[in-house]
């Protein structure tokens, strides 16, 4: 009989990225397809998703792809993987359209197709036959799976938590969860995001009372920044400004796209006549209006942060009597963002409200109580902590153990591990071909780290551009170089520096020795003395560009040729 094989292309030791293969014999299918922001070393960086080499060479039994839910770093990386694999993508109605939005967004044709599947539904791809159940999450129509193979079942949670009085959307299956849990289930991937919280993630009706009080206490505009795929908020917010009488305008242009989507599929409700248009609030009173924006992660093109800034571009401004409301906990890595707006705001006179200062946001996310009902409630024979960093990852490991799951039974993976199952054991017989794949701009593709360092050394050091010219036939330099500094030092200190900068290089070509210059003789030459100058000099490693001009013949006459 053939093993399952468990194989994580991205979303273990990292947040974001998320990518889990299941392979039985002839046939393997993906869950999710996800993108990850870039760290600070990551200078250019527009976003990072999986490799999929592993993928690539077994595309022949790829029988299609499965999408949880509608969140970037789970549906981001499809329009780059899309055209080189033609899988059909199962998801539910909500989500499927933001899948079409992106592709259309990103300028994608492709041949795959888009299947909905709703939750309670049922699909046969090869040897897997899996069914979508309702998870509350903060996205509409997020499901987690079941999934039968001819070794047992895996339930898959998806991101997750147990609200039982959500603002919108099912809860939890829980009687779903319990059915597989009397069957039995061979494996368990669970959502390992908050794993280090303990207690229960709080009920969304907890934030509808805090933005009611804020509202209705808000002498002002109310300006309210959240995720744009928070559809739920976005009604709390609607909600909140009908009761109080006050207009409601969206800013940014994802939100606004999000929004579309939400009530092209009936996600969202809207009292008759709240919302306006930007423009036509300049007719109502400052009391009578709420805004929506983007720019809770302090995004630098988000319109929350173009308003903080005075953006002159920017459709409105904040003024003193604002009340600004920051509706999202900061990701990962986006704190200093996060704080530099909000001081922004402060500074134009506004009045913030944050999740420090009260309960204007609760995560999607079960915290460790929930974790610890989902694994009393599947009684998993193997378990497998998925989404997290190694941290979270492994305290979800330690609260398996905690619910009575053999230690042996419990796999703390990383990227590319590929965990081999059978009906009574299981162990990590190989290693993926795994990896960050850099999305810059219109390339994609693996970057050398050399080119991260230099991107870094320029951020840090800056620049200097080097110009000597050479003569071909006595192999010495002619005249004095040319050398530019840029973000390197002071403009009034450079002039002195570049100066003394052309001795060293002066200094360091005519030492008596002739440039060999088929060999880049000259260039190693400039780099190593220059790199030790400025190092005396200003401790400083500025990346340092050379650049040759060969000069044949009588330079000091009027014919010679010049090669680059």
């Amino acid at each position: 009989m053939n093993k399952l094989r468990i194989v994580p292309l991205g979303g273990l030791g990292e947040i974001g990225k998320n990518m889990t293969i299941l392979e039985y014999g002839n046939d393997l299918v993906a869950i999710d397809a996800g993108l990850m922001f870039p760290n600070e070393e990551m200078f250019g960086v527009d976003f990072v998703i999986p490799d999929i080499n592993y993928l690539w060479q077994n595309q022949q039994k790829l029988k299609g792809i499965i999408i949880t839910h509608g969140h970037e770093d789970h549906i981001g990386a499809l329009p780059y993987i899309l055209p080189r694999l033609s899988a059909p993508v199962y998801a539910t109605r909500f989500t499927q359209e933001l899948i079409a939005a992106e592709l259309r967004q990103r300028g994608v044709k492709t041949q795959a197709k888009l299947h909905v599947v709703p939750p309670g539904g049922k699909i046969a791809l090869g040897s897997f036959a899996i069914e979508f159940f309702s998870v509350c999450h903060s996205i509409p129509d997020s499901v987690g799976l079941t999934i039968r193979t001819p070794l047992g079942t895996i339930v898959h949670s998806g991101d997750f938590k147990f609200d039982h009085t959500p603002v919108m959307g099912a809860t939890t299956d829980l009687a779903k969860l319990a059915s597989a849990g009397e069957k039995g289930v061979l494996l368990l991937l669970s959502d390992s995001t908050y794993a280090e919280l303990p207690g229960y993630t709080p009920s969304e009706t907890v934030v509808s009372e805090t933005l009611d009080n804020i509202v209705a206490g808000a002498s002002g505009r109310v300006i309210v920044a959240t995720f744009a795929s928070l559809i739920s908020r976005i009604q709390q917010v609607i909600d909140v400004a009908a009761r109080h009488n006050r207009r409601v305008a969206i800013i940014g242009r994802s939100m606004k796209e999000l929004v579309n989507v939400a009530l092209k599929t009936g996600y969202l409700r809207l009292p008759p006549g709240i919302l306006c248009h930007f423009d036509d609030l300049k007719d109502l009173s400052r009391n009578q209006v709420v805004l929506l924006a983007t720019g809770s992660q302090g995004e630098p093109t988000s319109a929350l942060v173009r308003m903080a800034n005075r953006d002159r571009h920017s459709p409105a401004q904040v003024i003193p009597g604002d009340t600004v409301v920051i509706s999202a906990t900061p990701i990962p890595g986006n704190e200093a963002l996060v704080n530099k707006t909000i001081d922004s705001l402060f500074r134009q006179g506004a009045q913030v409200v944050y999740g420090k200062l009260a309960q204007v946001h609760v995560h999607g996310h079960g915290s460790q109580e929930e974790l610890k009902l989902l694994l009393r409630l599947v009684k998993p024979k193997f378990f497998v902590p998925i989404h997290g960093e190694y941290r979270h990852l492994s305290l979800h490991a330690r609260l398996a153990q905690s619910v009575g799951v053999p230690k042996d039974n419990i796999f703390v993976l990383e990227n590319g591990d590929v965990l081999e199952l059978g009906r009574e054991s299981g162990k990590i017989v190989g290693k993926a071909p795994v990896g960050d794949i850099y999305v810059n701009g219109a390339v994609t593709g693996k970057m050398d780290n050399s080119l991260l360092q230099d991107r870094k050394l320029l951020s840090q050091d800056g620049v200097v551009v080097v110009t000597i010219t050479i003569d071909a036939k006595r192999g010495e330099p002619v005249g004095r170089p040319r050398i530019i500094m840029r973000g390197f030092v002071a403009s009034q200190e450079s002039k002195t520096l570049i100066e003394r900068s052309q001795d060293v290089v002066v200094a360091a070509l005519n030492d008596g020795r002739k440039l060999s210059l088929e060999q880049g003789l000259a260039d190693a030459r400039v780099k190593d003395a220059l790199t030790r100058f400025f190092y005396k000099e200003i401790h400083r490693y500025p990346v340092i560009i050379p650049v040759i001009t060969i000069v044949e013949g009588d330079f000091n006459g009027s014919q010679h040729s010049l090669k680059m």
